[in-house]
């Protein structure tokens, strides 16, 4: 069964606040194949779009991992909602991921940011 990973992030009519998610998103687009980013609202493509383009091409699976810090209403409400219709619509499978805010691994990048910021004299 063929399955795509979407980085997801809430999206923003600035498009600078859409291109520090895509610059947050580069290495693993290009590290894990036939990868895609999409935004929950107000920026393209929107995950309805990645979701229906995805089944076009016939990936019947598909990760959704949020790129958000914590799971607020619009992962614990609207983001299920979306899924649920979209599933239905295209006939396909999305698996909504834990936000990467809650992944540990984040805590340490964000210390070493820190670290890194703190040796460099700023």
């Amino acid at each position: 069964m063929s399955s795509r990973i979407i980085l997801l992030a809430h999206g923003s009519s600035d498009k600078r606040w859409c291109e520090t998610f895509e610059n947050l998103a580069g290495p693993t687009l290009a590290a894990v194949a036939d990868s895609r980013i999409a935004y929950m609202e107000l920026a393209e493509p929107s995950l309805d779009q990645v979701v229906a383009e995805g089944a076009q091409a016939g990936i019947e699976s598909f990760t959704v991992v949020p790129l958000f810090l914590a799971a607020g209403r619009h992962l614990r409400k609207d983001v299920p909602a979306m899924i649920a219709s979209m599933e239905q619509q295209h006939q396909v499978r999305i698996e909504l991921a834990p936000p990467i805010g809650e992944n540990p691994q984040l805590g340490l990048a964000i210390k070493d940011v820190v670290m890194q910021q703190l040796t460099s004299g700023g």
